[in-house]
């Protein structure tokens, strides 16, 4: 769980994992022009290479070759758990919307 949320941590990684939401199965190129056209971040081709490696670890982006080019896919199920985590008892909503505030500011 903890390499999900370093992999979290990072905003050029989210904006990876927004453009795999967007448009799933891109290249290293394709992911490099939509952030930089998109997103308007410059990062070079290997530094957006090693953000996906971190991804690729913590299981949110898994990888399928064909020839010589490397497709990108967004994997959710590392995130269920942690989400599940917080919205077990809640059925996933807010139970506290018309509570008091139990810690006063």
């Amino acid at each position: 769980m903890g390499d999900v949320f370093k992999a979290l941590a990072d905003p050029t990684r989210r904006a990876i994992l927004d453009e795999l939401t967007d448009r799933n199965g891109q290249t290293l190129f394709e992911i490099c022009a939509r952030l930089t056209t998109k997103h308007g971040l410059n990062s070079s081709r290997q530094a957006i290479s090693q953000h996906l490696d971190v991804l690729e670890n913590a299981g949110l982006v898994e990888t399928r070759r064909d020839g010589r080019y490397k497709f990108h896919h967004l994997n959710t199920a590392p995130l269920e758990p942690i989400v599940a985590r917080w919205l077990k008892n809640s059925g996933g909503r807010n139970n506290h919307a018309n509570q008091p505030d139990e810690h006063p500011r």
